[in-house]
């Protein structure tokens, strides 16, 4: 225990002791590139990066490419240099994309259904189902222990009890949510379908959940994909469903078959070298991501998803810090990665961690941002600070010193905590590295009712915060760059949902 409390304290003492530079007039100067750090660059480079020309960014698209090239030539002439492959400042990679075809089939008795109107496909897995319906009621445990549910498909009326409700888009969320809640008891029971019949709330959700569910799922060959558990598929129906799926002897026959494609997408890598001949081997790596979700159903008249704070916000913010270290270089280099596809999973992320461009060992800590300029002036939030998600205590301790130091928002911790209803710390860039090994802590100002939908613009950007966010990412980094050792890698560390 006390080998290990040692260099801890060490570690401590250099973050609050002596992480400032103190100038020849002897004022303490800590992190000395603050000044690069403009609202006026901020707010030029998100206006240009998030307006209607780039069509939303979307990955996969050509949109996706056209941006990520522009952004290469902003770094480019802001001097940083090109760290991809083959000398450029780009990394490609594949997207497998898998879609239920139209060619598949489901019917309950002798009423065939129509795919996306009549029944949603709620997972993308081929099946093949012909399967005795047991309706469950509402799917309370005492009506699920009454019945045997073994190789049966079970339908239940779903229930918003016990959800909350009380975030962002809910109905884009719902069938997602509904799962979490029901799901595991059933998957427990073995059964071989669900049928949700769709409540009030699910009803509402129909129309919002479709192109999503349609468009499928994406994944990256990336060689660290943990083996996928198989699980049942799942349909919702509506309401009116209910009287032919408790008729005596009704069947569920399903043959869902899967299309599969590959699409390009794209990290953006680039490094300013340190200023330690020996410690510039070593890298602070600054991750955000370029795509977001492209032209899509429309809201009143716009149907572009511009994604100004989701996740442009944080694009122009390392392009800022970048613009800081250019003038004041750390001890450490910096890498930047503008991870292509996050949108799709965590795809970009995923790659780089397992292919990175550098040696995976030089590679000290990461610093993630995800949309960074909205909601309450005063507040923020790191997450990865509080166990089960901390998984560095070091990095955490200088990332809460340079808040102290700098912006001292007010910290949020409701939503790094594993029962939150987002799952917030499991949906954004630096949990990809977590699982990899690396010190990763991520920073956001959260969600809100305009996430991902098209009035997400640059004019709802709050571009004084968004400076003190950038400041606060970079004082931080500025930190480890300058630490006489990396942080390190807590005990114990899990990722628990």
């Amino acid at each position: 225990m006390m080998s290990r409390i040692v260099p801890f304290a060490i570690f401590v003492c250099f973050v609050f002791c002596s992480s400032a530079q103190t100038s020849k007039t002897g004022v303490v100067k800590s992190a000395p590139g603050l000044s690069a750090i403009t609202e006026k660059d901020l707010k030029t480079d998100l206006y240009e990066m998030a307006g209607d020309h780039f069509r939303g960014r979307e990955a996969g698209t050509v949109d996706e490419l056209k941006a990520s090239i522009w952004w290469a030539e902003k770094l480019r002439a802001t001097g940083l240099k090109p760290a991809g492959d083959d000398g450029t400042f780009f990394q490609f990679f594949n997207m497998k994309r898998a879609r239920i075809s139209q060619a598949s089939r489901v019917s309950i008795g002798d009423q065939t259904l129509e795919l996306w109107k009549d029944v949603l496909v709620a997972q993308t897995v081929p099946a093949v189902i012909s399967a005795p319906i047991i309706y469950a009621g509402s799917g309370t445990t005492s009506e699920l222990d009454k019945l045997d549910l073994k190789g049966k498909a079970v339908a239940l009326k779903v229930s918003a009890d016990g959800i909350n409700l009380a975030v962002s888009l809910p109905e884009r969320r719902y069938p997602g949510y509904v799962l979490r809640k029901y799901g595991t008891a059933l998957y427990a029971q073995g059964v071989a379908a669900i049928i949700f019949i769709a409540d009030e709330m699910g009803e509402m959700s129909w129309s919002q959940v479709v192109p999503a569910l349609s468009r499928g799922s994406y994944d990256v060959d990336a060689g660290t994909s943990a083996a996928v558990v198989p699980r049942p598929p799942v349909f919702w129906v509506h309401a009116g469903a209910l009287d032919m799926i408790r008729s005596n002897g009704a069947m569920l026959k399903a043959e869902i078959e899967v299309e599969r494609f590959d699409y390009p997408s794209v990290n953006i890598v680039a490094t300013i070298d340190g200023s330690d001949p020996v410690l510039k081997k070593e890298f602070v790596l600054y991750s955000g991501h370029t795509d977001h979700d492209g032209v899509r159903q429309p809201y009143g008249n716009d149907s572009i998803y511009n994604g100004a704070d989701d996740n442009a916000t944080v694009n122009v913010a390392l392009l800022a810090i970048a613009r800081a270290l250019k003038r004041n270089p750390g001890k450490r280099s910096a890498l930047f990665v503008w991870h292509g596809a996050e949108e799709r999973g965590l795809l970009g992320s995923k790659w780089f961690a397992s292919n990175p461009t550098v040696p995976g060992k030089s590679i000290v800590a990461v610093l993630n941002g995800d949309m960074i300029g909205y909601n309450n002036p005063d507040s923020a939030a790191l997450l990865g600070m509080q166990p089960p998600h901390r998984n560095s205590s070091e990095l955490v301790t200088a990332a809460v010193k340079a808040n102290n130091d700098g912006p001292r928002f007010k910290l949020d911790t409701l939503w790094d905590k594993p029962e939150h209803v987002e799952g917030w710390y499991f949906r954004s860039d630096h949990l990809s590295y977590a699982r990899a090994g690396y010190p990763a802590i991520f920073y956001t100002t959260l969600l809100h009712p305009l996430y991902h939908t098209p009035m997400d613009e640059p004019k709802i950007i709050d571009i004084a915060k968004l400076r003190r966010m950038t400041e606060w990412m970079y004082r931080t980094g500025w930190t480890i760059a300058n630490a006489p050792r990396r942080p390190g890698i807590d005990p114990h560390f899990k990722l628990e949902r």
